[in-house]
């Protein structure tokens, strides 16, 4: 589905799809590419989303993210509920979404989306998409993003999978960290979580290894989905209400 108004030619189209293995109910996603070499001037008050400073300073790669974000976030609960919102940018840097609902929204190479969802459904929502990393900064990476359990499980597996491992891994702790945050109010970092597992059907388990709040505690699992095509991995953690 593609909503018919004015876009700019840097972000010419936004489309609601499912790209992830797993259907989930109540929820819309909207994916757009696009291209910072066509921001020009003027696009963001033509699309009425006002950008705050940090944005207004930023190189046009910049602008041109947050402008597709905020687009798709205003297409996914125009879908959802027929309201039109922009969300802002909050002190934490997060998108601050309306009470009522709650999601996120990310961004890669010439790729954005939003996901959007009423709270009466769901509490969390954290979508994350990366670009496969290459082998070479997979392996530099490793030590950064992987517990020392990851570092052995991935070890034991095949030499090929590695950068796939290191780019999932990465993806969807930035996930479960999008998805925890609005409900516990705590940064956590890598080390603070850990993928137990995760299988080609795109599933994954990933489990606290912090005590975040009583009911957010160490060792708590959290299921993900995930999907790889053309080189670009999308994770999400959802927590339903």
């Amino acid at each position: 589905m593609t909503h018919p108004m004015t876009l700019p030619r840097c972000c010419p189209s936004l489309i609601a799809h499912w790209p992830l293995p797993q259907a989930l109910a109540n929820v819309v996603l909207v994916g757009s590419a696009f291209d910072p070499h066509k921001l020009v001037d003027g696009d963001f008050q033509r699309c009425l989303i006002e950008p705050p400073p940090s944005i207004q300073r930023s190189v046009a790669k910049r602008q041109t993210e947050y402008l597709a974000g905020r687009l798709c976030a205003r297409e996914a609960m125009r879908l959802l509920d027929d309201r039109h919102h922009v969300p802002l940018i909050g002190e934490d840097r997060a998108p601050v979404w309306p009470a009522d609902l709650c999601g996120s929204i990310t961004h890669t190479a010439g790729w954005a989306a939003a996901i959007v969802a009423n709270t009466l459904h769901w509490r969390g929502l954290g979508i994350d998409a990366e670009q496969l990393m290459s082998s070479e900064r997979a392996s530099r990476l490793a030590g950064e993003i992987l517990t020392a359990e990851e570092l052995q499980r991935m070890a034991a597996g095949p030499e090929h999978r590695m950068a796939l491992h290191v780019t999932l891994t990465f993806s969807l702790k930035e996930a479960l960290f999008k998805a925890l945050y609005p409900l516990v109010r705590t940064r956590f970092y890598f080390e603070h979580a850990e993928v137990v597992d995760w299988s080609e059907d795109g599933s994954a388990v990933l489990r606290l290894k912090i005590d975040l709040s009583e009911e957010w505690h160490s060792g708590r699992e959290l299921p993900a989905q995930f999907s790889l095509r053309d080189g670009q991995l999308l994770s999400l953690v959802s927590i339903a209400a």
